[in-house]
């Protein structure tokens, strides 16, 4: 038995398919996701979800937001979200240098800045951590976007 998986950003598809299993990064820890699962509104963390079927695994990076959960089906609604595959390392580490060069300054006048930029260097680290590791194990199982 399988469940469908939908994984949403605000501008685009992420992934839909099949799955054995779903596992989430929930505000309160992480949660894995099994066909006929009771029905479950959570919010997502920063961190990792990985959409299991048989042997392969699809791995994205998800910066937050809402994962509702039916018997059949789990539809996820990220803040951001992106397949490992699709992670640009340079990028990453641009955008997590930044976020460095601006912290190590100190605590900013202007806290909503400061508490952005320490969310840029959690979001850059989390992109970094899953492209180096996939780099690292060479692991692909199909290309990113569209399940089965």
């Amino acid at each position: 038995m399988l469940i469908r998986c939908e994984i949403v950003s605000q501008d685009r598809l992420v992934f839909e398919g099949d799955a054995d299993m779903v596992v989430v990064p929930g505000t309160e820890g992480e949660m894995g996701i099994l066909p006929n699962h009771i029905p479950l509104l959570a919010t997502l963390a920063l961190g990792t979800i990985k959409v299991r079927n048989g042997d392969a695994e699809e791995v994205f990076a998800v910066t937050g937001g809402i994962v509702e959960v039916q018997p059949d089906i789990v539809t996820i609604l990220a803040d951001a979200a992106e397949h490992v595959d699709e992670i640009d390392i340079e990028r990453a580490e641009a955008a997590r240098q930044r976020a460095i060069d601006f912290l190590e300054k100190g605590p900013s006048p202007d806290a909503s800045t400061y508490l952005k930029m320490q969310a840029a260097l959690s979001r850059s680290n989390l992109r970094l951590e899953l492209a180096n590791r996939r780099r690292k194990h060479g692991q692909r199982a199909r290309p990113p976007g569209m399940g089965s």
